[in-house]
């Protein structure tokens, strides 16, 4: 825990000041006008009568006994009232591990929806070096009236991953996901207004963000800090992105929730053109060991912040191994029918040639009539997005460089549309730990 050096500090000044005591002892027993009467009650204190090793082991013993009961008493003194209440683990097991994550990689995960939020449950038990850069295009929900009534950007999927992050209580967790029945909190005559359908995280971004008057990525950060956030979260931008893309036969489709619904997918752009990114996004690329893209929906959570110029040029320009890890299913609709190459031809397309060093695919698929039940009601959940098929694993894609290829068993077999967040943090460790120094000395070993 980073304590033994100060540990061993304080015995060496305690042993110095315990030799100072006993010259200064041993020059006044051996001055007999000073001393006096008093000689034998110091020869019995010393233990003079003892020979000299027994007098050294006695002493020894009595004092490390009272050296650490004393030092325990005094630890737990100061440290009771400041141990959480939300977790039942020994105060020292709590210090070794935020002292253990403070020392790991330094980490940028981009995107949104519930795969970064996924992502971000895993890898916050492996570091607290971890930056959450999250888009704010989304249009539907909550995000979207709060949006269009007070100029937001959208706060639902950053609500999401500061909840994946917090190391709030789980009751405090739960209220900051509740969201207010639409058919008793809405606006009346079919208004937007009300709490119908507003989530209290997303309320309290909104209210921080009034507190901070109207600066809303200080608003994210005190809520980041309000909910002592394992790492941060920050906005890709603080102004709101629009969505637009182009299908195959030339229609043009605006807005998120829109696009999210619509086949044939060719383009993809956002506006206004001259949108800035946000400082702290950009500052925490260029710092970054190691930048994850996804997982997500492709078209609607990880490319729009990926086509902002500035965020653009930070991540191409940046010395970090560059992850992508793809959905574990296509998405119906923007995705319906893409294998894991169209996955990584899309990000290219849209980008930069040589955008990511490594992908990261799901290699289990799983079977049994539990998990096409579970696939089901996956498909049919609007968190979800409407579920497709598992991602077919060809390879290698029609792009400039191919990236290196790692496959791992990374789905959760209770929900084979989804990431299991240990799994996958698992899954990134092992290809930090054998891509990233080779990344460092010069570059992966990558095909054209």
């Amino acid at each position: 825990m980073g304590i033994r050096r100060w540990l061993v500090l304080v015995f060496v000044g305690e042993l110095s000041l315990a030799l100072g005591g006993a010259f200064a002892l041993r020059q006044f027993y051996r001055d007999t006008e000073v001393a006096g009467p008093l000689q034998g009650l110091v020869y019995v204190a010393t233990l003079q009568f003892l020979p000299y090793l027994a007098r050294g082991v006695l002493l020894g013993v009595l004092g490390v006994g009272l050296f650490l009961l004393g030092s325990f008493r005094v630890m737990r003194a100061i440290m009771d009232p400041l141990r959480s209440p939300s977790t039942d683990q020994p105060l020292v097991e709590v210090i070794y591990q935020k002292r253990f994550l403070a020392r790991g990689p330094r980490i940028v995960a981009i995107g949104g929806g519930t795969g970064l939020s996924t992502l971000l449950r895993g890898l916050k038990e492996q570091t607290s070096n971890l930056t959450a850069v999250v888009t704010v295009a989304d249009d539907g929900g909550s995000s979207g009236k709060l949006t269009s009534q007070l100029g937001l950007p959208a706060v639902g999927d950053i609500r999401n991953c500061i909840v994946a992050l917090a190391d709030a209580e789980p009751l405090m967790a739960e209220l900051l996901q509740y969201r207010f029945p639409e058919s008793k909190l809405g606006g009346s005559d079919g208004e937007t207004g009300g709490l119908g359908g507003h989530a209290v995280g997303n309320l309290l971004i909104a209210a921080l963000t009034a507190v901070e008057h109207g600066d809303f990525e200080e608003g994210v950060r005190k809520m980041n800090r309000v909910l002592a956030v394992r790492g941060q979260v920050l906005p890709v931008s603080p102004t709101p992105l629009v969505l637009h893309a182009e299908t195959a036969d030339g229609s043009i489709v605006d807005g998120q929730s829109l696009i999210a619904r619509t086949m044939g997918l060719e383009r993809l752009w956002i506006t206004p053109d001259d949108v800035e990114a946000s400082d702290d996004a950009l500052r925490a690329i260029a710092e970054a060991e190691i930048v994850i893209l996804g997982p997500g929906s492709l078209y609607t959570s990880i490319l729009p912040s990926l086509l902002m110029p500035a965020i653009r040029d930070a991540l191409l320009a940046s010395p970090a191994l560059r992850i992508y890890v793809c959905n574990v299913a296509t998405q119906r609709g923007e995705t319906t029918g893409y294998d894991l190459a169209d996955h990584v031809e899309a990000l290219e397309r849209h980008v930069a040639p040589g955008l990511v060093d490594v992908v990261l695919a799901n290699s289990a698929i799983v079977a049994g009539d539990r998990a096409r039940d579970r696939a089901g009601k996956d498909e049919a959940s609007p968190e979800h997005g409407g579920g497709g098929e598992p991602v077919r694993l060809r390879w290698p894609p029609s792009t400039t460089v191919t990236p290196r290829l790692v496959l791992e068993d990374v789905v959760d077999p209770d929900r084979p549309h989804h990431h299991d967040p240990a799994r996958l943090a698992a899954a990134i460790a092992r290809v930090v730990e054998r891509d990233g120094a080779a990344h460092r000395r010069g570059g992966i070993a990558r095909s054209a």
